[in-house]
């Protein structure tokens, strides 16, 4: 081993030992099953830099993570057109804190915007602000209603197996009434 690369590994322990401490108010024995056995210590850093930022975020409604907080206008205020325009809009920042929509297509305009201002904005999150940080919103509670997602968004391979899961009959795939090409992390397939 090269002097240079013993001190980056004494750089990356001394990190590591500072990160622990750090996490020591925190934590409970969830933190013992990591060892440098286990993982490089680089990425072990990297997990515990994020368990610290997760402790320390803070919780806030995803309204207040804008500056100023995103607010909306009331729905029955406004047009079909002004609708869809202001949801476009909500959409766009939304994605611009990493704050993606999912399962969007079997709601209508409206139905996606009362979504977003009354579920999605008053929600208390955890607002961590790392590179590689999202958040996922599903807009269908896929156990609560599994005939929607059954019919628009299940694969057959899925549909299969909630039927060999359940032995119920399955309801028709349907295409979606309200296809969008909403803003996705870049890392999924389209």
């Amino acid at each position: 081993m090269s002097p240079q690369s013993r001190m980056e590994e004494v750089d990356l322990l001394i990190l590591n030992a500072r990160l622990r401490d750090e996490l020591e108010p925190f934590l409970d024995e969830s933190v013992d099953v990591l060892s440098c056995k286990q993982l490089p210590t680089s990425d072990e850093n990297d997990f515990l830099a994020s368990m610290l930022a997760w402790e320390r975020a803070p919780a806030l409604p995803i309204s207040q993570w804008f500056d100023p907080p995103l607010q909306l206008p009331p729905p029955e205020r406004l047009n079909d057109a002004e609708l869809h325009a202001v949801l476009g809009a909500a959409v766009e920042q939304l994605a611009s804190r990493r704050i993606y929509l999912e399962l969007t297509d079997h709601l209508s305009d409206r139905q996606l915007y009362c979504l977003i201002a009354r579920d999605i904005l008053p929600s208390h999150e955890k607002k961590l602000d790392l590179p590689g940080n999202y958040l996922n919103w599903r807009c269908l509670d896929v156990e609560l209603d599994p005939e929607t997602w059954l019919a628009y968004y299940a694969t057959d391979d899925e549909r299969d197996a909630w039927t060999q899961e359940t032995s119920q009959p399955l309801p028709d795939m349907l295409p979606p009434p309200h296809a969008r090409d909403l803003p996705r992390r870049k890392d999924l397939p389209r």
